[in-house]
């Protein structure tokens, strides 16, 4: 079966236009996304497969976008383990880990870890199934040529929204509780419920599933080594026995390449990368080793339109530079998501530039 773009970047294969993809390209900037929110609940845009599924095309239909990912949200397995969650606007948790004794309140890992997962497995994923009958009908309308992308959070993000609340503020190890036991006994009870929500999201017809670790860059390098590594290979040796084929791209916001370098060994096919560090560079230096997302900076595309447009072309020219086999493991989008405020023509224009530079 012939490679769409996506695959093929996924692959460091890759001789066409490199695709692109934005993180939160379904959201707050984009009309379609605000018409739907008029009508439904920020919970009912996930949690509605058909909703869903609908809020995920529609950047697809409006831009024309090399890849789709499904509209959901990280925290549904904090929800699944037990910890209530709403938005008003934003998420908010019943309780948190304040506490190492609080790791008790979670619920337990799943009763049969080893068993293989059916359609409608009766255990804490069957709280997580709308995420797989979502992608299975954004799957019927997504066209070959384009790549599918699930998505759920790091062990570390996780955590710090458990402990904290947000990935924001104080989140050194003697406030989150990295080191008393709170975060181990969370991983604990995590890493079993993750693994199978991957591979239920894989299984209905994913290129790629996403660990998002928007808090990794608070660690130090080699506290990232010690910290984030060790549950995140658990996780992947767990996913792979569910799903020996299945890829995985991990993004981690304000990390730099000492920190890559800890996830040398580890079974991905891709990282994903913030705007701190030039694409240019990471794909010179682990573009033989993974395939590399990002990372044009989401800030820029608020600037008044002659600005954008020299900044992207700035950020382009780089990448142009590179001889064709230094970018076929390229997948060309932001460093982070797409801000509420951005105009849509400015993402219009962005891509129609990257179409003209590469094409």
């Amino acid at each position: 079966m012939m490679q769409n773009s996506f695959q093929a970047a996924l692959a460091r294969s890759n001789e066409e236009r490199p695709p692109v993809w934005f993180m939160r390209q379904a959201g707050r900037y984009h009309s379609h996304y605000q018409k739907l929110r008029a009508q439904y609940s920020f919970i009912e845009l996930c949690k509605r497969p058909e909703v869903a599924a609908e809020a995920t095309m529609g950047p697809i239909e409006e831009f024309d976008f090399d890849a789709a990912i499904l509209f959901s949200d990280l925290l549904f397995p904090l929800e699944a383990l037990g910890m209530p969650l709403e938005y008003s606007p934003g998420p908010k948790l019943g309780w948190h880990l304040k506490q190492p004794n609080d790791v008790a309140r979670l619920s337990s890992p799943l009763a049969r870890p080893r068993e293989r997962i059916g359609d409608k497995e009766p255990s804490l994923l069957s709280a997580l199934q709308f995420q797989a009958d979502a992608l299975k009908l954004i799957r019927s309308r997504l066209s070959p040529a384009k790549g599918l992308i699930g998505f759920v959070g790091g062990p570390l993000t996780l955590f710090f929204y458990a402990a904290a609340g947000s990935h924001h503020g104080d989140l050194s190890p003697a406030q989150t509780g990295l080191r008393d036991g709170r975060y181990s006994g969370f991983t604990e009870k995590l890493l079993p419920l993750l693994a199978r929500n991957m591979a239920l999201q894989w299984r209905a017809g994913l290129d790629v599933l996403a660990i998002l670790d928007t808090c990794a860059g608070e660690l130090t390098p080699a506290a990232f080594a010690e910290t984030v590594v060790p549950p995140l290979r658990e996780l992947l040796s767990e996913f792979h026995r569910l799903c020996p084929d299945g890829r995985v791209l991990y993004y981690s916001k304000g990390t730099t390449a000492q920190h890559w370098e800890a996830l040398g060994d580890l079974p991905i096919a891709g990282i994903g990368i913030d705007w701190h560090t030039p694409v240019a560079e990471a794909l010179e230096r682990f573009g033989d080793r993974w395939a590399i997302q990002g990372n044009f900076d989401p800030h820029a595309l608020l600037l008044p339109e002659a600005q954008m447009l020299r900044a992207a072309r700035k950020f382009f020219e780089p990448v142009c530079a590179l001889p064709p086999e230094k970018r076929r493991g390229w997948i060309c989008g932001l460093g982070h998501g797409v801000l509420p405020s951005t105009p849509e023509k400015h993402v219009h224009l962005f891509l129609d530039m990257q179409k003209d530079l590469f094409s």
